[in-house]
């Protein structure tokens, strides 16, 4: 997988997120389905609550999903997330990191965002992926993922 270069997406807050972003620290890319929606909200507050060990690790946790700039910016101020969600609706980082897949819910069959999280070093290149993430423990084994690679 290629990150792209030069890309610029509008996160939550006002930031920015570029390909400069993923460079000089850890970054824990985390792809999720839908804001305030049951698994992406517990995934969310997972993060939110181990966010300090992952920063006394040197790294930093990013949310990407197809929602609008609106949407993450009223997900981040109700479950308090103070990580920045980055709002992909042109699926920029979704195609590069290729987390869009046919899904079925309902009987319906349509093209989503598969849950999956991307440990990235500091020189931006992937060293650790999950696919078709289960929420339930999976944030504690991401954050034992980077004990052992940057502890």
């Amino acid at each position: 997988m290629n990150i792209p270069q030069d890309f610029h997406l509008a996160a939550s807050g006002g930031e920015v997120f570029s390909t400069a972003s993923f460079q000089g620290r850890w970054t824990v890319l985390y792809f999720y389905p839908k804001d305030a929606t049951p698994g992406c909200t517990s995934e969310a507050q997972d993060f939110r609550d181990h966010y300090d060990a992952f920063r006394a690790l040197g790294a930093e946790i990013v949310g990407v999903s197809r929602d609008s700039l609106a949407a993450h910016d009223k997900f981040r101020t109700k479950e308090a997330l103070p990580f920045p969600l980055v709002s992909d609706p042109d699926e920029v980082l979704c195609q590069a990191f290729d987390v869009i897949k046919e899904k079925k819910n309902y009987g319906k069959t349509y093209m989503g965002i598969e849950r999956s999280t991307f440990l990235l070093n500091p020189q931006g290149a992937v060293v650790r992926e999950w696919r078709k993430v289960k929420v339930a423990g999976h944030v504690a084994e991401v954050l034992q993922a980077l004990q052992e690679v940057a502890g």
